[in-house]
């Protein structure tokens, strides 16, 4: 029914059919997902008419012409740094000291981490691999089952688009025209509360299976073992607190953040004697490939987005929505259930540039602030990369590890559900998302 509504809407004909099963038919075939965008694009565009092929070169310049996208590599290339440099074992340290007393102290720490870690490299998948190696071992040895011990770095992972700052957020406000600080600000909170909910189910686990016991011991001695770790290792709170700062504070943007950490970073590499100049070309490439997927991603994504909008997708894709339920907490589930299936199968940039567009105007015409509603899709995308039986942080850490995949995603069960109360909390509470911004936005 939504599917024929959709069709009369709109008059969809093999001009959309066509360039789809091309779309689905190279990603099946494992095209890198920038080639498939482009491809199914042009043929869109040839296919209809709608826009003459010679400005395809000028809307692939357009797409990428953007102050804000000069952070994505800056933050990607300050992910490499912190690994190359040691300062993410610092992380863990002080997060391990943090959290000791507490049942589960390890796994927590290492949650803090994937959080901490993978938001500054803007990459969940980059997070999960960088963590897995300095963790999943160490959780085996503490009495965590190696399945559990991975579903727990892949949940952590997740949090990496959704707490600030994130590339995630950076291209979201791109596509949709938003300030990026502000969907920083505002993504905060729901961060947060994505973090604490992956800490909980931890803690809720290890009380039931006893995989790993809190160390008994007074206020005094988890403040001497807390001081011990800053101690040795507060300098590597220097980049994540310039960031931070540097952002909320309005001193600096996003790009001028990232361009001031990875200079500090790499500065403090040479001076504690953890990087040398014959470390640059390998942790260069290693930042270039993973940008060099992104970026092209953006750029193709535009003529693609020009196509779908004068084709009138998604005016008719809100229309055929609208005629199978205008009830807004139905249409909210629809949205949620969408993203989640999508997150499980595509990374977070084609989803954003291939999805946003279309469900935009949806949630206009239910009355979502905007600023609700990215957060809300980037939450729920989160969630979809540790959802079973396909979640992209699920095959991550299956391939650092051999461990099977889907003894890790039946582990991933619990934390899913737990993440996805937090999601529907996004979506119905709009406070969570406009408490901290200005008037303006609420």
């Amino acid at each position: 029914m939504l599917w024929q509504t959709l069709n009369q809407s709109v008059e969809l004909g093999w001009d959309f059919y066509g360039p789809v099963i091309l779309f689905v038919s190279l990603i099946a075939l494992a095209v890198p997902v920038w080639a498939a965008i482009g491809a199914s694009a042009i043929l869109m565009l040839v296919m209809s008419g709608d826009m003459p092929l010679s400005a395809v070169g000028e809307s692939l310049f357009t797409g990428i012409d953007a102050f804000a996208l000069t952070a994505v590599p800056l933050f990607i290339l300050t992910g490499d740094v912190l690994v190359r440099t040691g300062l993410s074992r610092k992380f863990l340290d002080v997060a391990e000291a943090l959290t000791c007393w507490t049942r589960g102290g390890f796994g927590s720490a290492t949650v803090l981490v994937c959080g901490m870690f993978s938001a500054i490299s803007g990459s969940d998948a980059a997070g999960a691999a960088a963590v897995g190696r300095m963790t999943i071992e160490r959780l085996v040895e503490s009495g965590y089952p190696r399945p559990y011990a991975c579903a727990l770095v892949a949940a952590g992972a997740c949090t990496g688009i959704l707490i600030p700052p994130s590339i995630a957020y950076i291209i979201i406000g791109l596509v949709l025209g938003i300030s990026a600080s502000t969907l920083f600000l505002a993504a905060l909170i729901p961060g947060l509360c994505i973090l604490v909910s992956i800490l909980i189910t931890n803690i809720v686990v290890n009380r039931i299976y006893k995989y790993e016991g809190g160390e008994p011991m007074t206020l005094g001695q988890w403040a001497f073992n807390l001081g011990k770790a800053l101690k040795s290792g507060w300098y590597a709170f220097i980049v994540p607190g310039i960031i931070f700062y540097g952002i909320f504070s309005g001193r600096l943007t996003p790009t001028e953040a990232g361009a001031t950490a990875v200079v500090v970073t790499i500065l403090m590499g040479f001076i504690l004697r953890t990087l040398s100049l014959a470390d640059f070309p390998a942790m260069l490439l290693s930042s270039a490939k993973v940008n060099g997927v992104i970026l092209p991603i953006i750029a193709f994504s535009a003529p693609l987005a020009e196509a779908l909008a004068i084709m009138g997708v998604p005016q008719g894709f809100v229309a055929a929505v609208t005629s199978f339920s205008e009830d807004p907490m139905v249409i909210i589930i629809m949205m949620i259930f969408i993203l989640i299936a999508a997150g499980c199968v595509m990374e977070t940039t084609p989803n954003i540039v291939i999805l946003a567009p279309i469900l935009k105007p949806l949630a206009d015409n239910i009355g979502m602030n905007e600023i609700q509603f990215c957060i809300m899709m980037i939450t729920a995308l989160g969630v979809g990369f540790i959802t079973p039986p396909l979640g992209l942080n699920l095959f991550v850490v299956s391939g650092i590890t051999g461990e099977s995949i889907l003894k890790i995603a039946w582990q991933a069960i619990p934390f899913v559900f737990f993440m996805l109360i937090v999601v529907l909390f996004i979506a119905f509470v709009p406070a969570l998302s406009t408490t901290l911004l200005p008037a303006i936005y609420q």
